[in-house]
């Protein structure tokens, strides 16, 4: 465990790490390091004569612990080393999504990465985000191997048993509030083909408002409320983290979201009612309550209907499929089919469930539910037929035939828009919508 000792920067005073001024440390990184140093000499933690063995500070039985001029420290600072000041910060990250990134190391998303492609782009590609596993090299100069560049992943398994990496969203050594309340903060793990949540964000009606009211938005501001401190537009931690004039500010990212939008199939989470409460808290700030229920109300319809129409038939075939031991090859994602439904649910299905979460209309259907159409109906289902299987045959025709969602393929043209016209067709969906 690393010790807290709080150092008065010009004060000389006897430390337990072998120096005797807070002054060392900043004297040789200055001429050394002089950015870091000014990120550093610019922060908050400088301000509250907050300095480098604060928060380097190690025990000498510590995993990660070396000596360096005088002084045992670790390079690695992990949550549990930030929870010494900021408690209830590193508990709530604890218990977030965010420290269960590192997870995905023994997934299967990693697993495609090292086969597919290999261990390089694993690292490069996944757990830059994802977070690595820290490993010691005693024989490195500061005791980390190379393999854990850039060590910032935001579930990265530190040596101390803690989850996570606080510098993933409060990089170093400015740990900004400023920085991490900003969508660039969240835009390099969140964007891309699977969870285009930056791409989103920058179509939707929330991020034109903040791009064109940055100035506005007082992101320094210690408490940083919203409506109190700005009322321009929301950020990703506005919505997912901030605090509200009624409702305190959280490290848990999943704290207001009542679904899961990650697996095949969406699934709500536990407490979900609650969860959907405090996100309501958040939009009821800016909007009237009704506004923010109808919201909800066309993005459940939206999610119901990925789940529905596409995500469960999907699912059922490929466990149908696997049952009849029907793939060619033995490996995961060594049969054509496997990378069609991977990239129907990961890919397509993700970006319309969060288009529609975040109202991003374009990413909701073009980049959406267009594509998972046109792969369900054009790729999954005639690659399934090719097996020419009784049991996968009979689920396809059962579907095709009795399905009033998949009935519209038999019809004429002319005959299902004259159903769209007359709200035919849109009554086929209107259990989707609900009352949640």
């Amino acid at each position: 465990m690393k010790k807290t000792v709080l150092l008065c920067t010009a004060v000389f005073i006897t430390l337990g790490f072998g120096l005797t001024s807070a002054d060392e440390c900043t004297d040789c990184h200055k001429d050394n390091m002089p950015a870091l140093y000014q990120q550093w000499n610019m922060s908050k933690h400088a301000q509250n004569e907050v300095g480098c063995i604060d928060c380097h500070g190690a025990d000498k039985p510590d995993v990660d612990a070396f000596e360096h001029e005088g002084a045992t420290i670790a390079t690695l600072v992990t949550p549990r080393d930030c929870g010494e000041c900021h408690e209830s910060e590193a508990q709530e990250v604890e218990n977030s999504y965010h420290a269960t990134a590192g997870l995905i190391l023994e997934s299967q998303d990693a697993y495609l990465a090292h086969v597919a492609g290999g261990h390089p782009a694993a690292v490069t590609g996944c757990e830059s985000c994802h977070g690595t596993k820290a490993i010691i090299d005693p024989d490195s100069p500061n005791k980390l191997s190379k393999k854990n560049w850039p060590n910032s992943g935001i579930g990265r398994l530190n040596p101390d048993g803690s989850k996570g990496s606080c510098n993933a969203c409060h990089t170093r050594h400015a740990f900004s509030k400023a920085q991490a309340r900003q969508p660039e903060a969240c835009s390099k793990c969140h964007l891309g083909p699977d969870h285009p949540q930056k791409e989103v964000y920058e179509e939707s009606k929330h991020g034109n408002a903040y791009f064109t009211n940055i100035d506005k938005m007082n992101l320094a501001s210690d408490k940083w409320v919203v409506g109190e401190d700005y009322y321009e537009a929301p950020t990703c931690a506005t919505c997912h983290i901030s605090a509200t004039p009624t409702m305190e500010l959280t490290h848990d990212v999943g704290a207001r979201l009542s679904w899961t939008l990650r697996p095949p199939i969406s699934q709500h989470k536990d407490n979900w009612q609650e969860k959907r409460e405090k996100m309501l808290n958040v939009c009821s700030n800016c909007h009237g309550r009704a506004f923010a229920v109808g919201h909800f109300y066309q993005y459940v319809a939206l999610v119901n209907l990925y789940n529905e129409k596409f995500a469960k038939p999907a699912t059922d075939i490929m466990n149908t499929v696997r049952d009849q031991n029907l793939l060619e090859n033995p490996a995961s994602f060594g049969n054509k089919i496997e990378w069609t439904y991977w990239e129907l649910w990961h890919h397509e299905g993700r970006r319309a469930r969060h288009g529609a979460s975040m109202m991003g209309p374009d990413y909701t259907w073009w980049h959406g539910i267009y594509e998972v159409a046109q792969h369900f109906y054009f790729k999954l289902l005639p690659e399934a037929r090719e097996f020419n299987n009784p049991a996968v045959n009979a689920y396809l025709d059962n579907l095709m035939q009795n399905d009033p969602m998949h009935a519209w393929l038999s019809r004429q043209t002319t005959d299902l828009k004259g159903a769209i016209r007359s709200g035919e067709m849109q009554k086929t969906y209107k259990e989707l919508f609900g009352t949640e």
